[in-house]
């Protein structure tokens, strides 16, 4: 019998009243239980009577009346009422039973009344009370649900009682601490679990729980988990015979006398009304056509985006593999910058951007987990994540062979309401995904690991610049096998200097991909050590000749001290730079070239130098921006320099998007090396100390510095500068030969301190000290003291140094940049 959804033992009936079209009734919509009792209840109740029935429905407050209320109040169908309604064919009810009105829907719009009659005098206790409330919202939500899909259609109904699926459940009660949960017949039944076979463990209806849902569901019922008033869940199980059905649930949690969660009541109901629509079977059916014919990463991304996103009215929809702890995004909709959160524009250093998992927890966990999430608006986000959909989110890692490959991210702007359909729909389509990016890699597989090698090969992040701001754009071809040799790089150097590179490896192979990874690691190893821009290309051409490979390699090399706004340029057979300057003009600049890298052993790289002034941006790019099979050099760099000059230089980022184009087709690789150049508003002091090797060589090297940072206005913190003074010029004098210079800047909060030597054997820090031995503290001293410290290889020696942190009184007393003898 449907009524035991009630969880109490006698017959009883169960109905829905809902209001008649046309006039001011309230109709019986569908009525269950009752068999073999000998009375029922009417077919309609005025809405202006005063029924209880009509009086739940115009209050919106349930009606709990005992048989002498009933009586009291001459319910129709009652005993001491008007009686049955003519034609039922029964009796009165009895003076025993007791009834219950619940209104369905809320105050903005009524549905209808739920209407529950009970042998027992006392039926109504507590928790049955409870229990009929959760029933009430089930019903109510079934009722909605059915008319949706009515109107979808197009149809007329009189009567929505064909679909009251929802009367079909049961109830349960769940002890939350043990686990130990009472449910009734009809709940063993929904689950496919006879009476005998029910040992009484949640677990047990766990297990028959599609595992894509269980987390949703587990969210609920373990201890600690607190459902929202009125929500829904919707979930399917696997009965025995395999077949699969949809479940709703709604639960209250009640609390034991010390406030904390006891117990649960809660109900379960058939939910057949949420089998997926003809809608959303065609979009599974497009998606898996466009998915059977996407041979490349790219044409799956394509797919998701052009399927899913007007059918599910998406804002962002982002496609991305997983390697390793790194997101690498293969697809954005919309593709602009500007249209994703500031963390994600901070990873676009090259077509899409390129993220660790790490930087969203949230997301990481999802995929560790495996199952689709979903997040309504509101919802308390990471920035990364919230800004993607603050309307909505939905998060759809994509599984195949027993592992995640990757995920889809769903964002809504406006407000949006997951439905349990929904649900269904995307974690269909998150496997269909998975499987296409699997296919994808296996038809293209040499393509994909060398772009894995040549997208590991460029710098993740570029540096932080204290007098300027630097931003870079890489995009592979999108004709051939799309692998080249393109490079760019931004090394900061002692100083205040900073080296800004961008080369270009003559082909597209896996060959020109392993030499470009070459050039830039060892470019950056020279420009490290110190060596001067021309020394740094010079070693960098007869390192590449010694190469055993035909290759050549373009470059160009600029030298740029922050502080003064001096740059020093070398050029290898590479396309000038260009320069914006802060009226707007634009100029190619004319400097002197070499020939490409491993091209000639004797050959040379003039140096050509340039001020810029604060407000300058700086461009350096490779010859796939300006050149193609139907672009001339000359008219494309005139085009790149139009675009430079109308460009707002506030956003290096910006302009580099601008600088860039809508252009899909390439022939080529493009990198585009942006650097605005600010100056520094306060520039730092230095002071230099030739150390002569004396026997009181430190005692000297201690008054300099004394002398310096007391005219420099650092008192606070002249002690410990003293102690770092002392170490590091002991070790320099007792471990090496040669002369030994002691150099002190003061930049902004911080004071560094360099001891340079002739030596190019790093200081290793000692693991422990023996107290009885006479040396070995001082690194573990140096290292106790500063906010950091290192050492740096210079040509024929190394620089030790260390950075101690300054209060924020303490300031600059002398002139900027006078050396104190």
């Amino acid at each position: 019998m449907t009524a035991r959804v009630l969880g109490s033992s006698g017959a009883e009936l169960t109905a829905v009243y809902v209001p008649a079209e046309g006039d001011g009734d309230l109709q019986l919509a569908e009525m269950v239980g009752g068999s073999g009792v000998p009375y029922t209840l009417p077919t309609s109740y005025p809405l202006s009577g005063d029924s209880p029935v009509a009086a739940a429905f115009r209050t919106g407050l349930p009606q709990w009346l005992s048989p002498a209320e009933l009586t009291e109040r001459g319910v129709p169908g009652s005993a001491g009422g008007a009686g049955a309604e003519p034609g039922n064919g029964t009796g009165p009810l009895p003076t025993t039973v007791s009834l219950g009105v619940l209104p369905l829907g809320g105050d903005a719009r009524r549905l209808g009344c739920l209407v529950v009659v009970d042998q027992a005098a006392d039926a109504f206790d507590a928790d049955r009370r409870h229990l009929l409330e959760l029933h009430a919202d089930q019903v109510a939500a079934g009722l909605e649900a059915v008319e949706a899909r009515v109107l979808a259609r197009t149809e007329r109904r009189s009567l929505l009682g064909p679909g009251l699926d929802t009367l079909r459940g049961g109830a349960f009660t769940l002890v939350l601490h043990t686990g130990r949960i009472e449910a009734d017949t009809q709940v063993l039944e929904l689950f496919g679990i006879g009476p005998t076979e029910f040992d009484r463990q949640v677990e047990t209806l766990l297990e028959r729980t599609v595992p894509d849902d269980v987390p949703a569901l587990m969210s609920i019922v373990e201890p600690g988990g607190v459902p929202v008033a009125g929500q829904q869940l919707s979930f399917r199980i696997r009965r025995p015979n395999g077949e699969l059905r949809w479940l709703t649930l709604r639960c209250r949690v009640l609390t034991g006398a010390d406030g904390a969660p006891e117990r649960m009541l809660g109900v379960v109901a058939d939910a057949s009304y949420l089998r997926p629509s003809a809608d959303e079977v065609s979009i599974v059916q497009r998606l898996s056509a466009a998915l059977a014919g996407a041979t490349t990463i790219r044409d799956v991304s394509r797919a998701v985006i052009s399927t899913l996103r007007a059918p599910l009215a998406t804002s962002r929809i982002a496609v991305a593999e997983l390697e390793a702890d790194r997101l690498v995004v293969t697809a954005l909709d919309p593709p602009e910058p500007e249209s994703w959160p500031a963390s994600w524009q901070s990873e676009w250093r090259s077509e899409w951007p390129d993220a660790s998992c790490h930087s969203m927890p949230t997301l990481e966990g999802v995929l560790r987990g495996g199952h689709v999430a979903l997040w309504p608006p509101g919802a308390a986000l990471e920035p990364g994540l919230a800004g993607i959909g603050p309307g909505g989110l939905a998060v759809l890692p994509l599984p195949a062979e027993g592992r995640i490959v990757g995920v889809c991210l769903l964002g809504w702007e406006t407000e949006h309401r997951f439905g349990p359909e929904e649900r269904s729909l995307l974690t269909a389509t998150a496997g269909l995904v998975g499987q296409a990016l699997v296919r994808a890699h296996a038809l293209d597989a040499g393509h994909e690991l060398a772009t894995m090698l040549q997208r590991s090969l460029l710098p993740r992040k570029l540096p932080e610049l204290a007098g300027g701001v630097a931003a870079v754009r890489y995009l592979p071809a999108t004709m051939g096998l799309e692998v080249g040799g393109d490079w760019y790089d931004v090394i900061p150097l002692s100083d205040g200097h900073v080296a800004l590179v961008i080369g270009d490896v003559e082909g597209h192979s896996a060959g020109a991909a392993t030499i470009m990874g070459q050039m830039r690691t060892a470019i950056r190893a020279y420009a490290v050590e110190g060596h001067p821009p021309d020394v740094v290309i010079s070693h960098a051409n007869r390192l590449l000749l010694g190469m055993e490979t035909d290759l050549f390699a373009t470059c160009c090399y600029v030298d740029l001290d922050m502080e003064e706004g001096i740059a020093w340029f070398v050029r290898a057979g590479h396309l000038p730079p260009l320069l914006r300057y802060p009226d707007g003009s634009t100029e190619a600049m004319s400097v002197e070239g070499g020939p490409p890298l491993g091209v000639a052993e004797d050959a040379e790289y003039p140096l050509t130098e340039v001020g810029l002034a604060p407000g300058t941006v700086l461009v350096l790019l490779t010859d796939g921006l300006a050149e193609s099979a139907t672009l001339v050099l000359e008219d494309g760099i005139r085009r790149v320099r139009e675009v430079l000059g109308a460009a707002d230089p506030a956003d290096a980022g910006r302009l580099a998007d601008d600088l860039l184009g809508g252009s899909k087709r390439r022939d080529d690789d493009v990198a585009v090396l942006v650097l605005r150049y600010d100056g520094m508003r306060v520039r730092p002091t230095r002071a230099r100390w030739a150390v002569w090797r004396l026997p009181d060589a430190v005692m000297h090297a201690r008054r300099f510095t004394g002398r310096t940072l007391r005219s420099w206005g650092v008192t606070q913190e002249l002690d410990v500068a003293l102690l770092v003074v002392s170490e590091l010029v002991t070790n320099a004098i007792a471990h090496t030969q040669g002369e030994v210079q002691l150099d002190l800047t003061l930049a902004a909060d911080r004071l560094r301190i360099a001891v340079n030597d002739t030596s190019p054997r790093a200081p290793v820090k000692p693991v422990s000290v023996d107290w009885e031995s006479t040396g070995g503290r001082g690194l573990l001293l140096v290292s106790a003291m500063s906010l950091s410290w290192g050492s740096v290889p210079l040509s024929g020696g190394k620089q030790v140094w260390s950075e101690i942190s300054l209060q924020t009184d303490e300031r600059i007393g002398g002139a900027e940049g006078e050396e104190v003898p």
